[in-house]
């Protein structure tokens, strides 16, 4: 009897300094966390090169009204190698668009991370090629995570509706068709042919590879398969229901529901997929996932361990600070 009220004593104690913790450590992340996003971006980040000309323009602002059908905004970090495949793909895929629809109009903004390697180059030749119309690099000063720099390519973006695609070129570009085709099922107007309409609209389609998720599994050691369950689990559990791929790095927005998920994020990492998500769902967004094709691509920047304990430690703490009120969401730009 003694046993079991010393066993039931440290129970309640650990149970209430685990409490304790938790208030004290919520208290200190409400006081000292910023309740909207707070970016930085320099001066020198505001305008893109010319290689044709040598000269330098200054961005758009997500603020003003679309001038291209799509833009297409692309993250890369030190991607010498495997960017050119990429553009190459989506320049095709585009350039052949626009002998169906001479109207069509489109951009490319690759957003170099604070590359240390030659990454402004191979796409400024890209920019001397094609254009500055249709394709610009974004040279940001210093590494800002993946999420920063999809924020900013976003932010400068003319596009009636917006792509961030990854710079490897794991999915098929030309699958963008199966995304237009979902946001059209949505809001009841052709993101190709209706730019003026669905600019003004509030959605979003995803690409998933959750129907490849068996064939993977397989090829996946048993401890990477544990990760990857655990983080699908702490996604469901702390913050995005319902979807099954938050991580596709092939997401298509009308640029009025862009504005609104992109100024209330605040993950820079590799987590900022699922606080857009999340962002959508509280603000009831509608949400398309669409199946996509998609290949490995050597030369990742995740570490399966490190990156995936990061992110699981970034999904806690969405869930704390919107749960606590010091993260709040901007929801006056939908009527």
């Amino acid at each position: 009897m003694e046993l079991w009220l010393i066993l039931c004593s440290s129970i309640l104690y650990f149970i209430v300094l685990a409490a304790f913790l938790l208030i004290s450590f919520s208290i200190f992340i409400y006081l000292t966390t910023n309740t909207f996003p707070v970016v930085t971006r320099y001066k020198e980040e505001e305008t893109f090169f010319d290689p044709k000309t040598k000269n330098r323009s200054n961005f758009p602002s997500l603020n003003e009204p679309y001038s291209v059908n799509l833009s297409v905004v692309v993250p890369a970090y030190n991607e010498e190698e495997r960017l050119p495949p990429m553009l190459d793909e989506a320049l095709e895929f585009l350039e052949n668009r626009i002998k169906e629809q001479p109207k069509y109009k489109y951009e490319l903004i690759v957003v170099s991370d604070g590359s240390t390697d030659n990454t402004v180059k191979v796409t400024e030749a890209y920019s001397e090629k094609y254009g500055i119309d249709k394709l610009r690099c974004l040279e940001l000063i210093e590494n800002r995570g993946k999420g920063g720099a999809v924020r900013l390519g976003v932010q400068s973006s003319r596009g009636a509706t917006i792509l961030f695609a990854d710079a490897d070129g794991a999915s098929k570009f030309e699958d963008l068709v199966k995304l237009e085709a979902a946001l059209k099922n949505i809001v009841k107007c052709d993101p190709v042919t209706e730019p003026g309409l669905i600019s003004n609209k509030v959605a979003l389609s995803i690409g998933s590879r959750a129907h490849l998720e068996k064939e993977s599994l397989a090829k996946r050691s048993l401890f990477r398969n544990i990760l990857m369950y655990g983080f699908h689990f702490l996604v469901w559990l702390f913050t995005v229901k319902g979807i099954k791929d938050t991580q596709c790095g092939f997401k298509l927005f009308t640029r009025k529901a862009a504005d609104i998920c992109f100024q209330n994020l605040h993950v820079n990492r590799w987590a900022f997929d699922v606080e857009l998500l999340y962002i959508a769902q509280k603000l009831n967004i509608p949400i398309a996932e669409v199946p996509v094709r998609w290949t490995e691509i050597e030369g990742s920047k995740v570490t399966p361990v490190l990156s995936w304990i990061q992110m699981g430690c970034d999904l806690g703490l969405i869930w704390l600070k919107y749960s606590i009120g010091a993260w709040k969401i901007k929801n006056d730009k939908i009527d």
